[in-house]
């Protein structure tokens, strides 16, 4: 074998031992490092989010209705509603909105910060602060409100103020409610120590 007398044939021999050494430097501690990720760790967080999402059970912009046996119309939506992790059929719902529609041709809206809708007793509860106006012109403010989803029947759970043709009132609780049975007349009730403020101006002021 000759061997390189000159500089530039003594570099291009060094070359041709040094650079296949790097390479193997190289990938041997591109290997160290990829051995240093454990990969069960990363399995582990993997499976936390997978539980995450499928124990995330929320529902977005439900909405619901039927018809009761005396012929109302109820419709319920709502922001988001969760299923109750103790109780079956039984589901918790934010901004929830109600309209019932009587066969005598009246109507309600009702609107809420919160409630629970039970499927066992086809019961919502509502609450967080209640609204509702009637298509008689009354516009209702009350803590809480039960209603039912089979019947046309709903009562405040506390104390009402209310605004309507007559002028404000403050009642104890509030009903609303079939005039007799088999009736086709829907009254509004308002009981317990009822105060009215009359005021003439307010009549045929409410659209």
């Amino acid at each position: 074998m000759v061997r390189p007398d000159n500089p530039y044939s003594r570099f291009i021999a060094w070359l041709k031992v040094l650079l296949p050494v790097s390479a193997l430097a190289l990938l041997s501690t591109m290997f160290l490092i990829s051995k240093s990720i454990d990969p069960t760790t990363s399995l582990t967080y993997a499976r936390v989010n997978l539980d995450e999402l499928t124990g995330d059970q929320r529902i977005d912009s439900p909405r619901f209705s039927s018809v009761t046996e005396d012929g109302a119309a109820i419709t319920f939506s709502a922001r988001s509603a969760v299923p109750n992790p103790e109780q079956t059929n039984v589901f918790n719902a934010n901004g929830l909105a109600a309209r019932i529609e009587t066969p005598d041709g009246g109507a309600v809206d009702i609107n809420a910060s919160s409630a629970v809708i039970n499927g066992q007793s086809n019961v919502v509860d509502l609450s967080g602060g209640v609204t509702l106006v009637t298509s008689t012109n009354y516009h209702i403010a009350t803590s809480g409100l039960s209603t039912a989803l089979d019947a046309t029947s709903a009562r405040t759970l506390g104390p009402v103020e209310a605004d309507g043709p007559m002028g404000h009132l403050t009642a104890g609780r509030a009903e609303i409610t079939r005039e007799g049975e088999g009736s086709d007349t829907y009254l509004l009730v308002f009981k317990g120590g009822v105060k009215l403020i009359y005021d003439p101006k307010t009549e045929g002021t409410y659209k």
